[in-house]
């Protein structure tokens, strides 16, 4: 199993999308994008697409010219029946690729959330085995529409498209499920500001919220990243 890894930002953190596929002995290819490190040009070399989050949006063209590339790349795996996945930034250029619209700026949120499976998760392979609520980590401005074709997975109150599916499987998943315990510390770490900006107050409340939600978000999303990662 040969996996290409597209990172949009330094420091990215691969979490517990790391951990499923070191259990599946997956060989990865790491791809920095932001860097200017060339996207996969033959998409046959590889079983699977994952891409990770990033601090620009899905449209910001200019200063990273490289996102219309990377969309018609996870849109040739998807055709190809590869497994994608699309975690962030990932999931809302996984919308842009099949045509979904990004609104900018109009969902904030951060931190752990509650969020809601749809009627159409049931049956997912996925997400179908959760349950109906879950928790996971949470570090967003934007949302997108829904691609015509898709299928709606999960849903909260800030953000109605958290997941959808499209294609055998091509995941867009707005939430940090891969963002286990030491992820979020290491987020906390380097980068305090940002999180003092986006959410005030809460570096102080840090612990009392991983006391609260972390062992179980980190829970699910492992099982998250487990069933992804069998269906490649």
């Amino acid at each position: 199993m040969r996996v290409a890894i597209v990172e949009n930002m330094p420091s990215t953190q691969h979490g517990l999308v790391g951990v499923a596929l070191r259990e599946a002995g997956a060989g990865l290819d790491v791809i920095r994008a932001f860097a200017g490190e060339p996207l996969p040009a033959d998409i046959h070399y590889y079983d699977a697409l994952v891409v990770f989050g990033g601090e620009q949006n899905a449209r910001d063209d200019h200063a990273h010219p490289y996102l219309p590339a990377l969309a018609g790349v996870m849109r040739s795996f998807g055709e190809a029946g590869k497994a994608v996945l699309g975690i962030c930034l990932g999931s809302q250029v996984l919308a842009r690729a099949y045509g979904g619209e990004n609104l900018i700026g109009t969902a904030p949120e951060f931190g752990w959330r509650d969020i809601m499976l749809t009627d159409g998760a049931k049956s997912d392979p996925v997400l179908g085995h959760l349950g109906r609520q879950f928790v996971s980590f949470q570090w967003h401005d934007d949302t997108f529409t829904l691609p015509q074709g898709a299928i709606r997975l999960a849903e909260n109150d800030i953000a109605r498209n958290q997941g959808f599916r499209i294609g055998r499987a091509s995941y867009g998943m707005q939430f940090h499920f891969e963002a286990d315990q030491p992820v979020v510390e290491e987020w906390v770490r380097l980068f305090p500001a940002h999180v003092e900006r986006k959410a005030p107050g809460w570096l102080a409340r840090h612990p009392e919220h991983a006391a609260r939600h972390a062992a179980k978000a980190d829970a699910s999303g492992l099982e998250i990243a487990r069933a992804w990662v069998r269906q490649i």
